[in-house]
């Protein structure tokens, strides 16, 4: 989450004109993340999140994001629920961009990961895929491997700035990792971004899994590569096969990984190291000057692709 564009208070309060929901009480950015511009907002009926739609976002996913949640969140799953507007749109101009309101959802993330965390994390995980397995609509992933490409050559420049042959090297790691990607895994829904900050937690138990934003059809072995990356690294670069165990096993307990989709863990936990790297490469060197945004330093994902380029197979993740 972040704040790229500004609202007033008489352009909030009138775009909640629109809703059954209260009159505005008060609202605030949220400065964490890099995507969307997001607000916390505090209406006579209670809290809600406020976007903003911006930068990656391509407006014409948005119904699909919006339904994916609703679908997810009828299943059972915590997830926040778009709030339709009287007319019955859950989409509506605001200072320039399109923008919606969700349910707020209680509990907090967790700042430091314990492997307590790693075991329902997976099982959340799991859940979510075979909730979207009868989610009828699809969505290519906009940042899934035919993207790295260009992504790579849009920060190439600069991205020796951050670390001397940075570029090279991240170079050598797409043809490599591009060389081994593996194809004819189960596929389906995927959230795509489920870090710790996207994940709240009240009394031990998961009570929201926020940020759809980056969610596509694609290889649900991907996603839990995405999430080995985010969860299972501590502060130092090392990788705590602990937290990996915990939460394969979560996983595992509501759907299992088949042979093919364990046996490619290494070359899709490389991956997902490459895809955020690069996000994070791009961000780092183009994010607007005075943007309430917190950059992220894309030499954490660089270190952590190291380790899955060294990785000898899946028991490298507790397999």
């Amino acid at each position: 989450m972040a704040v790229y564009t500004e609202v007033s208070d008489e352009a909030c309060a009138a775009f909640l004109a629109r809703y059954d929901i209260g009159t505005l009480v008060a609202f605030r950015g949220i400065a964490e993340g890099v995507e969307n511009s997001n607000y916390a907002l505090r209406t006579t009926t209670g809290d809600f999140i406020l976007t903003l739609y911006e930068r990656r976002v391509d407006p014409a996913d948005l119904p699909w994001f919006l339904g994916l949640m609703e679908h997810l969140a009828a299943a059972g799953l915590p997830c926040p629920l778009p709030v339709r507007a009287r007319d019955g749109a859950n989409l509506n101009p605001l200072a320039g961009r399109v923008a919606a309101i969700t349910t707020f959802l209680p509990g907090v993330w967790p700042r430091r990961v314990q492997v307590a965390h790693c075991g329902p994390l997976g099982a959340a995980l799991a859940r979510l895929h075979l909730a979207g397995a009868d989610f009828g609509a699809s969505r290519a992933n906009a940042l899934g491997p035919e993207s790295w490409h260009d992504l790579l050559q849009k920060s190439r420049s600069g991205a020796d700035t951050v670390s001397p042959g940075l570029g090279d090297e991240l170079t050598a790691a797409l043809k490599t990792i591009l060389h081994a990607w593996p194809s004819g895994l189960p596929r389906g829904q995927i959230h795509a971004d489920l870090f710790p900050d996207n994940v709240f937690f009240l009394d031990g138990e998961i009570s929201g899994l926020i940020d759809f934003y980056f969610a596509a059809t694609d290889l649900y072995a991907y996603d839990v590569a995405v999430c080995l990356n985010a969860w299972c690294f501590e502060r130092d670069g090392s990788f705590n096969v602990t937290k990996s165990r915990a939460l394969l096993r979560g996983y595992a307990g509501h759907r299992a990984l088949s042979a093919p989709e364990a046996h490619a863990l290494p070359v899709l936990a490389a991956g997902a190291a490459l895809r955020f790297a690069l996000t994070r490469l791009y961000d780092w060197l183009h994010t607007p000057a005075g943007a309430l945004v917190t950059r992220k330093d894309p030499m954490d994902y660089v270190r952590r692709l190291r380790f899955h380029a060294a990785a000898a197979g899946p028991a490298a993740y507790g397999l």
